[in-house]
Order: C-alpha cells, then structure tokens, then sequence
C-alpha cells in the first residue's frame, strides 16, 4: 500500500471515530433527556463557564434565536440559570450548575473516561507525541475550515 493509500486509510479510520463519537454523544444525550448536540454544547459551558448568550452564540456558531431555545432547555433541567449581569442589567449571563451537570453526565463517562486513559496510557512517549501533534494540527484545519465556511 502507498502512502497516499494509508494516508486515505487513516482519514477514512478518523471519520468513522468521528462519526461514533457523534452515535455516543447522541445516546447518552437521550439517556440524560437532551439531544446529543445540546449535551456536548453543555461541555462548552462546564469549559468555559459563565457567559453571555452571545457569547455562547459566538462560541458554538448558532443564532442567538437557537441559543434562546437551547439556554431554555438547560434551565428547564435546572443545568444553568440566566442571571442579570451586576455591571450592566442589560445582559443576562448564564450560569452552569457544574454540580448538577457532572451529577447528570459522570455515571455515563466515568468508565469511558478510565478507558480511554488507559488507552492513552498504552502508548510510548514517543507515540503520544505523535497522537498529540496530530490532535493539534487536525484541530487547526477544523477551526480553518470553520473560519472559511463563515466567511462564505
């Protein structure tokens, strides 16, 4: 096999990992009552914190209609609650409750969590190296492409 063959491989690999991710986070999604976008869209808020909803928008690329409706959901499931902001009562800034968001979500990552450190715990130094440069660099094409379809 040339390396153009395994280079189509590898990609080919990446993509199914890519799309199983999307199954897993769809699944535990229903078992936690959200669809699997707004239950990774919960991880940009544990990331990140409190934040305005147009900060949200800006962060996850929806409207700030969408993220009305999203915001809505999490605070019906007392995940986030909307707080006037003390500087300006013009803007209302979303607060996670980390308690009750890792409460929901850690009984369904735990082990997968363990596991996938243990996995990465399998490889040389050498290898994480690699595995590690690779993440980076395939998160810089992802935020490139992203940049470039905005701008479209």
């Amino acid at each position: 096999m040339s390396n153009k063959e395994e280079a189509t491989q590898l990609r080919k690999i990446s993509q199914r990992y890519v799309y199983t991710s999307i199954q897993m986070h769809e699944s535990i999604g229903r078992k936690i009552g959200l669809n699997g976008t707004d239950h990774k869209y919960l991880g940009f808020i544990i990331q990140k914190g409190q934040m305005t909803a147009g900060e949200l928008a800006v962060l996850t690329g929806l409207t700030t209609g969408s993220v009305t409706g999203l915001i809505d959901r999490f605070e019906s499931k007392k995940l986030v609650k909307r707080q006037p902001d003390k500087t300006d009562r013009r803007k209302i800034i979303i607060v996670p409750n980390i308690k009750r968001i890792t409460d929901l979500i850690t009984p369904f990552y735990k082990e997968y969590q363990d596991k996938t450190d243990d996995l990465f715990s399998s490889f040389t130094t050498n290898e994480l190296i690699i595995l590690e440069r690779y993440f980076q660099k395939a998160l810089e094409l992802m935020n490139a492409e992203i940049k470039k379809v905005e701008e479209k």
